[in-house]
């Protein structure tokens, strides 16, 4: 069982910058990928950026150049540093971990940009 523990998420003006953090504990050896999707109301949930355990990243095309996936193994976080906000980034913010079959949820923080 693995637990992912989000924070970081609040209110910004467009342009600005925040930084999410997800922690996992449990059984984090298992974990071979973690990540972040985004939920806005009324759309599904979409892959926002992915880092494997031997790094290898993969960020959606609209937060390409603007957000950057990074982790800390020792300290089993990824972050997510998201510069150039714009209003159409507000959502809902999940951390994501996939260990073998199983994939893990954290409980969402809240990114809303203003204009």
């Amino acid at each position: 069982q693995v637990r992912l523990v989000e924070s970081g998420g609040g209110l910004v003006q467009a342009g600005g910058s925040l930084r999410l953090s997800c922690a996992a504990s449990g059984s984090t050896f298992s974990i071979n990928a973690m990540g972040w999707y985004r939920q806005a109301p009324g759309k599904q949930r979409d892959l926002v950026a992915r880092i494997t355990n031997i790094g290898s990243t993969n960020v959606a095309g609209s937060v390409k150049g603007r957000f950057t996936i990074s982790r800390d193994n020792a300290k089993n976080t990824v972050y997510l540093q998201m510069n150039s906000l714009k209003p159409e980034d507000t959502a809902v913010y999940y951390c994501n971990a996939m260990a073998g079959s199983l994939t893990y949820w954290g409980q969402g923080t809240q990114v809303t940009v203003s204009s």
